[in-house]
């Protein structure tokens, strides 16, 4: 059966996934080293291979979406020479399934292209995506399964970097829900206002975006602080932290057949 690396680059994380057929047999995230040569890439992913006990000569295929430019041409080139194949890269010529309403298509992330066609085909629409990462992104999906627009806000990382920096009496702490919303001290009080504040601006973005796709909207959270979000908020429905690997998994097997 095929065996295919779908890798996601983003500003922080790098997330990579194996699949065997529809089903991921290995998944990692790894930080975003924006001068790491293409021969240390290829090293590390050996080396994460090899701790699952799966051999790099079963790759058969490599689909890629990068918001990081730079980094695309590094791993083209760690992909031809660790596995032999030029990877798919989902940019303006690949076919995905999605029709973007977008003013200009060119300016969508491949990364939000690449969710909508897995929620196409895993949850259907109307659907509003919560990307957390480097950015939060917000992103529309109508009913027919199109990419509409949406919205971005600064991650949750860079807003509580803006006040530990900005603010010069008060230190960084953990980004985790605190026990109440009410802080008795300092640390606590910033928590509470960094990750409850948070949750706050997800659950009234999703209630702007129901009145405008309608009250059936589906709502699906994927991401690294996704499933700690979701604990906190019964406005998100689902929580799929491989959505965007899956869409890799998909817009592939559309290109190959």
């Amino acid at each position: 059966m095929a065996v295919l690396l779908a890798v996601d680059i983003g500003n922080t994380n790098i997330t990579l996934g194996v699949y065997q057929g529809e089903q991921l047999q290995a998944h990692w995230r790894i930080a975003t080293v924006h001068d790491r040569m293409p021969d240390e890439y290829g090293i590390l992913l050996v080396q994460l291979f090899q701790h699952r006990g799966l051999a790099i000569d079963d790759v058969s295929g490599v689909a890629i979406a990068s918001v990081v430019p730079a980094l695309t041409r590094v791993f083209q080139e760690m992909c031809r020479r660790y596995f032999g194949h030029d990877p798919l890269i989902v940019d303006a010529g690949v076919r995905t399934g999605v029709r973007i309403r977008y003013e200009n298509p060119r300016e969508v992330g491949a990364d939000r292209v690449v969710d909508c066609a897995a929620v196409q085909h895993k949850y259907g629409g109307p659907a509003c995506v919560v990307d957390f990462g480097t950015a939060t992104t917000f992103d529309a999906i109508s009913r027919e399964g199109d990419y509409l627009g949406g919205a971005i806000a600064p991650g949750i990382g860079i807003a509580a970097e803006a006040l530990f920096s900005r603010a010069s009496k008060l230190y960084r702490v953990d980004i985790a829900p605190p026990p109440k919303v009410i802080g008795t001290n300092t640390a606590l009080a910033m928590q509470s206002g960094i990750f409850y504040g948070y949750v706050s601006l997800v659950e009234g973005m999703i209630a702007r975006f129901r009145d405008e796709l309608g009250e059936d909207m589906k709502t699906i959270a994927t991401g690294g602080l996704a499933q700690m979000v979701a604990r906190e908020t019964s406005a998100i429905q689902y929580v799929d932290p491989w959505l965007t690997l899956d869409g890799l998994r998909i817009i592939y097997a559309m290109n190959r057949r």
